[in-house]
């Protein structure tokens, strides 16, 4: 490799590692931002439009109507959301 290329090379790796500096800082805030907002979230009241949504919605499902008795934000994995599924189609539901 001649100096030339070394030097460019040089300069790209600076200006890569400047960019993923910005990038991280900026994943950062953003990471922060939404943890605020989901902390309230999670103490907030779903609205009565959102319990009548997801009422229908289990309704449709179900083909039955159906008492919510208690709604929440669930932070979890997807691995523990099929594996909660699986849970919840086993029961017999009649």
């Amino acid at each position: 490799m001649n100096k030339h290329t070394e030097d460019e090379l040089l300069s790209l790796i600076a200006q890569m590692r400047q960019e993923i500096g910005t990038l991280s800082r900026r994943v950062n805030e953003l990471e922060q931002r939404m943890g605020e907002g989901a902390a309230a979230a999670a103490h907030a009241a779903p609205s009565e439009e959102t319990l009548l949504a997801i009422s229908a919605a289990v309704a449709a499902y179900l083909g039955v109507s159906a008492r919510i008795r208690h709604v929440r934000l669930v932070h979890s994995s997807a691995w523990a959301q099929v594996g909660r599924m699986g849970v919840h189609a086993a029961h017999r539901l009649h």
